[in-house]
């Protein structure tokens, strides 16, 4: 590698000195560069003089959840490959790991939560609910699939990022939507028990699910703007629908307005939305008659609210 050196006066070439951390021109032997850090990966051997090759010498990260912050003891192997003291290593086999069953648990939820592409904070609040389930010594028996699944529905919409029972149900191993339902409002039950007062589950609007949806279908920012905007004002209305059906039938009135030039079918918007078309098609049918004041007047202005199809279609 060529770098400028100020004494010669042209480029030359250096040589790294690894254990002073100096990089040196070749030719003057002036420093160019003092204790400059190697970014390269260091796979220095902590294992024991017997030819090991294993480059780790940490253990999985701190867990505040966990007994002893998820820290442990290892009885290493010996000389050779032998365990050196065997029945050490027995009497830890033995013992067991009193925290297995909630680390699987927590696996489980990172899993899921991955699925999901959840952000940690998500996944934190998962575990933490989960946690005090464990302590109350309530979760023996009970299907885990569906209890973590339940977890992870419950730290979304704590969190105000709410996901669909569908949605979870479609990441959670098998469990069914009505096992799922079940498993919340056990832990609903039981948390209000701990805590001496109902549990906090946050308000669900329309307007939480719009934009993944929107963006699900490909939607352009225009069409997302109007759909956000449409849905703020449908709800001055008694519209006694589900929030997720109010945005799924939303979505279906703005994409026949649009110029797009490959339309949005409703089954599309179903699949998208995990909403069945019979209920979008319902939905829709409340909102129609609403359709000139809920839709804003810098997009109608432009379009004719009469190439929306009838609710009777």
């Amino acid at each position: 590698m060529d770098t400028y050196c100020s004494d010669c006066k042209r480029n030359t070439e250096v040589v790294f000195d690894h254990a002073a951390g100096d990089t040196v021109c070749s030719e003057c032997g002036l420093v160019l560069e003092s204790r400059s850090i190697d970014e390269t990966s260091e796979w220095r051997t902590f294992a024991d003089e017997s030819g090991g090759d294993d480059p780790n010498r940490v253990g999985g990260p701190v867990n505040p959840l966990l007994g002893d912050a998820a820290l442990s003891t290892v009885i290493s192997k010996g000389p050779n490959g032998s365990n050196g003291d065997g029945s050490l290593a027995r009497l830890q086999n033995r013992g067991g790991d009193p925290d297995r069953a909630i680390v699987l648990a927590f696996k489980a939820i990172a899993t899921m939560a991955d699925r999901l592409s959840l952000v940690s904070t998500i996944r934190d609040r998962a575990s933490e609910i989960y946690k005090r389930l464990e302590d109350q010594k309530c979760t023996r028996g009970r299907n885990l699939d569906a209890l973590v699944a339940a977890c992870i529905y419950i730290a979304c919409r704590q969190e105000g990022k709410p996901r669909t029972v569908k949605e979870i149900c479609s990441i959670a191993n098998g469990a069914s939507k009505k096992e799922i339902g079940r498993a919340k409002e056990f832990i609903v039950k039981q948390l209000k028990v701990e805590m001496g007062e109902s549990m906090e589950m946050g308000t669900i609007h329309a307007g939480d699910y719009l934009r993944r949806f929107c963006s699900n279908l490909g939607m352009n920012h225009e069409e997302i703007k109007v759909v956000q905007e449409t849905v703020q004002k449908a709800e001055e209305f008694d519209i006694r629908r589900s929030p997720i059906s109010i945005a799924a039938a939303i979505i279906y009135m703005i994409t026949q307005l649009s110029d797009s030039k490959k339309p949005v079918l409703r089954a599309d918007i179903s699949v998208a939305t995990t909403v069945a078309e019979g209920t979008i098609k319902n939905a829709y049918k409340d909102l129609y008659p609403h359709a000139s004041k809920i839709i804003p007047e810098w997009y109608v202005k432009d379009k004719d609210l009469k190439n929306l199809c009838s609710p009777k279609a």
